[in-house]
């Protein structure tokens, strides 16, 4: 057995906490992944295919732009995506073209030091799962390929939800599907306006910074 494997062996026995023939569910942590488990900026693609840093800054603007992405991450084909915005941009079809077929460029790492808070958290019993939003055909092109995700018992990805943050639904599906409400759920996102919706249910959310200060807020709730 791997070590993935056994730590969320030890997450998922650890799961209630019992005492005598009473038993009490443990609180969770549910993570964010872009910009807390790893990092994303399309710049990361697109400045390899566009030299010229005003024309690069226009691109990001106008063209593949971070409102637009979040289109995918809504729930709509990312194929439907393409060809309506080369309609629009047709010098730029290359350049779209990469956004679907190189998506995987835009998240050049891992945020430092957050995978790390995963795999103790991991080993300390405490369950993990995941509530991020993302388009669900990038997900399963960058899924496979990063193993710290088998450290969670669930990942909600707001694309195959076709709802995204801050929407209410797609918070009330992590609770449906963990079992936990309320203060049973410690969130970090890095967005505000996620955390105010997760802190509107009750949920222990706090805003994530960098993995040092989510390590303090961690330690004061007693999950490490």
């Amino acid at each position: 057995m791997d070590l993935a494997a056994r730590l969320l062996t030890g997450a998922r026995a650890a799961g209630f906490w019992g005492q005598g023939n009473s038993s009490v569910m443990q609180k969770a942590v549910v993570f964010d992944v872009g910009r807390v488990l790893f990092h994303w900026q399309l710049a990361a693609l697109f400045e390899k295919l566009i030299d010229d840093r005003d024309e690069l800054d226009w691109f990001l603007a106008n063209v593949v732009t971070e409102e637009w992405h979040f289109e995918h991450d809504r729930g709509r084909a990312i194929a439907d995506m393409v060809d309506e915005r080369i309609a629009l941009y047709p010098q730029y079809e290359a350049h779209i073209r990469a956004y679907a077929e190189r998506f995987n460029e835009t998240i050049p790492g891992t945020v430092e030091g957050s995978h790390a808070l995963v795999e103790r958290l991991a080993g300390a019993g405490v369950p993990l799962y995941c509530l991020t939003n993302f388009g669900d055909e990038f997900w399963q092109m960058f899924r496979p390929d990063q193993p710290i995700f088998d450290l969670f018992e669930d990942i909600i990805v707001s694309g195959v939800e076709k709802i995204a943050k801050p929407e209410p639904r797609i918070y009330e599906i992590v609770e449906q599907r963990s079992g936990r409400s309320g203060a049973q759920l410690f969130f970090t996102d890095d967005n505000a306006a996620n955390i105010a919706a997760a802190r509107a249910r009750g949920w222990d959310a706090h805003l994530f910074t960098d993995a040092a200060s989510l390590e303090a807020q961690l330690v004061a709730a007693g999950l490490l």
